[in-house]
């Protein structure tokens, strides 16, 4: 059993609900990354995303743009990121996922391939045409490797599809590491059921089409989709996109397993950047949130 999976298990066997923080490494920089996942372990969260920056975030609304932006200033590839998850090992075990589209992984791949220690654009996530080679075109063992070796848990590729993630989940699974899918409300059953085949860990469930960031109200659809994806599939369900206050966070928890803030916590972190408190402030916002009242 994964760490993710004995994670969620112990909360349901306490009768908890989830929270699962995102913040993207390297914003503001990796050594408050670090100190940034040990803090959120420290406030009472399930597991953290921690997102790869990327040039061409097409997935992610202004806030997480801006955050991506931010780190890719500082030149640094995966590789810096997996040694920033190592270096905070050695004071937390809570699960950590990298949330990454594909182009940065694949600029892992082909760096390490040619045998350089980081990106040829010495960036995490600078645009390859090369990207559009299809994934299971390339050989991504290292990487798992390397991810398991540096602490990782598992790795959800926002723009990889399932009907295209069959090696790479099989890669994942060689290595002990959990491949996380999205799923949205207009996702078919179809869909559903082929996600269920290749997910481990747990589903996430996105509220809403579009794009991420922080939102009044929560769409009905999370509810529905939540329903729809346990017909397939007797994984947890985490549900993310929009979710930025407490009331939002206790309402996800009625029907689903985990409550996922990405946007609101980001913000938290651009506007403590000015006053040099981004750990203690962040570690208020998400206990505020409910994280430690699980």
């Amino acid at each position: 059993m994964s760490r993710i999976a004995e994670t969620f298990a112990l909360q349901k066997q306490e009768g908890r609900h989830g929270f699962i923080p995102f913040i993207t490494a390297g914003d503001p920089d990796l050594a408050t990354t670090r100190d940034l996942i040990v803090e959120l372990s420290e406030a009472g969260t399930t597991l953290i995303e921690l997102g790869v920056p990327f040039t061409d975030p097409m997935a992610d609304g202004p806030v997480i743009q801006r955050a991506s932006e931010r780190a890719l200033l500082q030149n640094f590839g995966i590789a810096e990121i997996l040694q920033t998850v190592v270096e905070a090992r050695k004071q937390t075990n809570i699960p950590i996922i990298l949330f990454s589209y594909f182009n940065p992984l694949l600029q892992f791949y082909l760096s390490e391939s040619q045998g350089r220690t980081s990106p040829p654009s010495k960036r995490a996530g600078t645009s390859l045409e090369a990207g559009l080679v299809p994934p299971n075109s390339f050989d991504f063992n290292k990487l798992a490797r390397e991810a398991k070796a540096a602490g990782v848990d598992g790795i959800l590729v926002t723009d990889l599809v399932p009907e295209e993630a069959g090696e790479f989940a099989s890669v994942l699974r060689a290595h002990d590491l959990d491949m996380i899918f999205l799923v949205a409300p207009t996702s078919t059953d179809e869909r559903l059921q082929m996600v269920a085949e290749r997910a481990s860990g747990f589903i996430y469930a996105v509220s809403r089409a579009g794009i991420t960031g922080a939102r009044e109200e929560m769409s009905a659809e999370a509810e529905k989709l939540v329903r729809r994806v346990r017909r397939f599939s007797d994984l947890p369900v985490a549900v993310g996109f929009g979710i930025s206050k407490p009331d939002q966070v206790a309402d996800v928890w009625r029907y689903a397993d985990a409550a996922v803030v990405g946007s609101a916590i980001v913000g938290e972190i651009e506007k403590a950047s000015l006053s040099g408190e981004v750990v203690s402030k962040v570690g208020q916002f998400v206990r505020q949130l409910g994280a430690a009242d699980r």
